[in-house]
């Protein structure tokens, strides 16, 4: 019986260690990023209502997949998605929204969900009708697409295209995609109905396409961007503060506990994704640009980007016409779907 109560109690005293260790990921020891302590810092994020699938808003159609073949980078192809919401009428312009990491931001059991979001964004008139697009980092012919658990750092062309501060990514949205798209929808020629977004690199990859086409792109959407030197992106707070202003409205989030530049007690503050959003959003704010920002306490991903997307398309997409007309009851209604 003694022995049977040690043996219960060492499992007891053991499964307590295993729970510490899942709330407070250690790690110092084999050189990764010291954490908090307490729970995980994702513990408390978590997809809201206009994430979700809503009864009675309808529905868009993702269309897709299409390859589309690079110039930009010879060798290499990008798939892409197309999301037609269910309000686009081909006899009227439409918005467009790029999402970069496609295969991310329209899992539909994923940390994002676009296509919930603006399903329900447009059925309310809280943004306009838009395209969505989610395209995903080029490869080659015989390298496999990018999935959930392996997004193609080590498996296509990413960290080239969306790392490198330079304008030949812009390339290939500006003068291969767009060709493409402009063919097959109506799409407004106005940079100012036109934005793009994405998560970690592909965050530094759409402002990078703002940035460098701004008379194309005007909206950027950036979730724990790598703005930090893993091709150099940590260059642009001195970038912005040397250039004359762009008509660019950006929307920054991240969290404290994203890659913090510590391994092994030594500290890169080139390689701090917090630090370095921190420092592009004092200079963006210092230049006057059109800059939101939200700090939270996640970790590297889009537990917390997911949860305040909706909130990030609103303020975005803020300055879209509106009429103050009480009798006018298209505007007071929901966006219905286009006729067919």
């Amino acid at each position: 019986m003694r022995k049977t109560a040690t043996y219960a109690i060492s499992l007891a005293i053991a499964g307590a260690a295993v729970i510490a260790l899942a709330q407070t990921p250690p790690a110092k020891s084999r050189g990764q990023q010291p954490m908090p302590p307490g729970p995980n810092p994702n513990s408390q994020y978590r997809l809201g209502p206009d994430s979700m699938p809503q009864e009675g808003v309808p529905k868009g159609e993702v269309r897709g997949p299409f390859t589309l073949p690079s110039k930009v980078y010879p060798g290499t192809q990008h798939t892409y998605w197309v999301y037609v919401p269910a309000q686009y009428d081909p006899k009227l312009p439409a918005a467009l929204m790029i999402y970069q990491d496609g295969q991310a931001f329209k899992d539909e059991n994923g940390d994002i969900r676009a296509q919930n979001v603006m399903d329900n964004l447009i059925y309310r008139r809280e943004i306009p009708v838009m395209l969505g697009v989610f395209i995903n980092p080029g490869r080659t012919p015989e390298q496999p697409e990018p999935t959930p658990q392996e997004w193609g750092d080590r498996t296509t062309n990413r960290p080239t295209e969306y790392n490198t501060p330079d304008d030949k990514y812009a390339r290939v949205i500006t003068e291969e995609l767009m060709p493409v798209l402009y063919k097959e929808y109506n799409i407004s020629k106005d940079p100012e109905q036109h934005g793009i977004g994405g998560s970690s690199s592909g965050a530094i990859a759409a402002f990078s396409v703002a940035w460098e086409r701004p008379n194309e792109f005007r909206k950027v959407l950036s979730n724990v961007g790598s703005f930090v030197d893993l091709r150099g992106g940590y260059v642009y707070p001195e970038r912005v503060l040397a250039t004359g202003k762009k008509p660019i409205r950006i929307f920054l989030c991240d969290g404290r506990n994203d890659n913090r530049g510590l391994r092994n007690d030594v500290y890169d503050e080139k390689r701090d994704w917090f630090f370095q959003n921190v420092r592009l959003m004092k200079a963006l704010t210092q230049k006057g640009y059109d800059v939101n920002y939200s700090w939270g306490m996640n970790l590297h991903g889009q537990k917390f980007g997911g949860a305040i997307m909706p909130e990030m398309m609103r303020w975005l997409w803020r300055d879209g016409p509106v009429s103050t007309d009480p009798n006018d009851m298209v505007e007071r209604a929901f966006r219905q779907p286009a006729a067919k």
